[in-house]
């Protein structure tokens, strides 16, 4: 399933507060009663087409991001260093998060935003000390995110939590895709049409239930959030006014643009 969160255009007849939906096919939307995470997905007589709404972030984490740092070997080298024994988790406050075609916007105190290309799990249920044998039963689905970071900052500081827990600094979306299963799949990043991050979810030195093992060994997971799993290499800056593209085979594209510097 591909489960959408979405602003009803003003031709739809669904009121203007927020909806979930089930994207059925590429255009057509049944209307999800509630938030699926915590109720299920129930759907209601209502249907409208996706040329009609607006995407937003598909989920709205309660709680929090919790991001793996250097989680690609070759991402790791170009950052200076090695993949680490265990993963390095960090978080990004849910007030980051924006959706699909949101602008990103470049704060004043910093000098470079770059774009990182990663995989995002959804989790669907409270859960603490998962083994990977079950992580599959915590996970409601996956969508794709930008880690932006201010990487001037993030050097400055020593530490992550202001380069990447700016407003708007966490773009996920499109969409929720309870059904996918990580493997092989292509991710890339791609700047006003040209592809700087190119690489494949495989190629991550630890995988999902590695990561959820190890995060809910350190902290309780509630419903609806989110874990970002690393990028690839080929991160780099976002020009003012740029548009950025993160792609994953099977997961669709998440496009935005990026605002003049604050």
């Amino acid at each position: 399933m591909r489960i959408i969160r979405f602003s009803p255009g003003p031709d739809t007849g669904l009121g203007t507060d927020p909806l979930f939906g089930l994207l059925e096919d590429d255009n057509t939307i049944s209307v999800i009663s509630g938030d699926p995470i915590y109720h299920g997905v129930t759907k209601t007589a209502a249907t409208t087409e996706l040329s009609k709404v607006r995407l937003l972030a598909p989920v709205i984490p309660r709680s929090k991001v919790v991001c793996i740092g250097k989680n690609y070997a070759d991402h790791a080298a170009e950052m200076g260093g090695v993949v680490p024994d265990e993963p390095i988790i960090f978080i990004k406050p849910n007030t980051s998060v924006i959706g699909p075609n949101d602008t990103i916007v470049w704060p004043s105190m910093a000098g470079q935003v770059d774009h990182e290309a990663e995989l995002a799990i959804v989790i669907g249920r409270i859960c603490k000390d998962v083994p990977k044998e079950r992580v599959s039963d915590v996970i409601f689905g996956y969508t794709i995110a930008n880690d932006v970071t201010a990487r001037d900052l993030q050097k400055k500081d020593g530490q992550w939590s202001r380069a990447k827990g700016f407003d708007t600094f966490c773009p996920l979306g499109p969409w929720i895709d309870t059904d996918f299963i990580p493997g092989t799949q292509k991710i890339t990043a791609t700047l006003n049409g040209e592809v700087k991050q190119d690489g494949k979810l495989s190629q991550m030195m630890f995988d999902v239930p590695a990561i959820v093992e190890f995060v809910s060994k350190v902290m309780t997971l509630l419903p609806g959030d989110v874990i970002i799993t690393g990028t690839p290499a080929g991160i780099g800056p976002m020009p003012e006014k740029s548009t950025i593209t993160i792609a994953i085979d099977g997961l669709g594209e998440l496009t935005n643009k990026v605002s003049a510097r604050g």
